[in-house]
């Protein structure tokens, strides 16, 4: 096996923005349709089975429209073809651990430990690698933008006094954003070594669509074979995990894993200002203050800095 191209300096990773946040962000925006699209389920179709069957659609679009996913396993190291195993079990993980907490301890709270922890462990785990410390740029963008998604997403729970939070339910959120972190930097770390981006989100997508598929097939079906079912899944796998991959993937070639789990902050805002247009939903004021600090935040880390 030939040796692998050697990494993208982070300078040139990140010189474009139209290149690296761009994508990242608009992967964000596909995602925050997620709550919208799933609240349109039929009666008695399971989280975890809405969530199963839309990674199984969409790993294997990642992995079939991708040449570079097929052969990948092959030509890849001992090392690497570890990493991509490791990468289709963490992307297995997130909507097993997800949807459960939402159940549990309901989609605000769950929404902001598991995308707020995300940017943290993400830093933990480079850390601990020794890969680098992270900046202070991306720490305080990165405070900025969890402190503005807490208050937007809390925003209604706290002007209304609030409900018991089911410790359970935070220990799920919190592995679902360990999970996200683990595959957001698995594949950073393969496409800087030189891997096409594609290649790699297919292969690890669609490993876990193999890996979650019996969860899929061990609850009800039914579900599926309803209109509203199928337009769910199709519109979950095919948007927000289909297009939004790619899109997260190319990100990622031109951007840290650091600062890409830190500009996902974003989807929150877009669900809450999509509640808003599409479902006739109100925000609280101290919501409205969030969404300016998470912007805030966001922005802080996309525009480029002095050199």
């Amino acid at each position: 096996m030939s040796a692998p191209a050697r990494p993208i300096p982070a300078a040139r990773r990140t010189r474009r923005p139209v290149d690296g946040s761009l994508p990242i962000l608009a992967s964000a925006l596909l995602w925050g349709t997620t709550g919208t699209a799933s609240s349109l389920a039929p009666a008695g179709a399971p989280a975890t089975g809405i969530g199963s069957a839309a990674l199984v659609l969409g790993g294997l679009l990642l992995f079939l429209t991708d040449r570079a996913a097929w052969s990948l396993p092959r030509r890849s190291g001992a090392g690497e073809r570890w990493l991509l195993a490791v990468g289709a079990v963490a992307v297995t993980g997130y909507p097993l651990t997800f949807y459960p907490a939402v159940t549990r301890t309901g989609v605000a709270v769950a929404t902001v430990i598991a995308l707020g922890s995300a940017p943290v462990f993400t830093g933990l785990l480079v850390w601990l690698a020794r890969q680098g410390r992270p900046g202070g740029r991306w720490a305080g963008a990165t405070a900025l933008a969890v402190l503005g998604c807490a208050v937007l997403v809390l925003g209604p729970e706290l002007a209304g006094g609030g409900a018991a939070v089911d410790p359970v339910g935070v220990l799920l959120a919190a592995l679902s954003g360990l999970s996200y972190a683990v595959y957001s930097l698995i594949a950073g770390r393969l496409i800087a070594a030189g891997h096409p981006s594609g290649g790699v989100m297919g292969a690890m997508f669609g490993g876990a669509a193999v890996l979650v598929l019996p969860v899929l097939l061990g609850g009800p079906v039914q579900w599926l074979a309803s209109a509203r079912g199928a337009g769910v899944v199709l519109h979950l796998g095919v948007i927000t995990t289909f297009l939004a991959y790619r899109l997260f993937g190319h990100g990622l070639r031109h951007t840290s894993a650091q600062t890409a789990t830190t500009l996902t902050l974003a989807e929150p805002a877009v669900a809450a200002v999509l509640g808003v247009a599409a479902l006739g939903e109100r925000l609280p004021a101290v919501s409205w203050c969030g969404l300016a600090v998470l912007a805030g935040g966001l922005a802080f880390l996309t525009l480029p800095g002095r050199r």
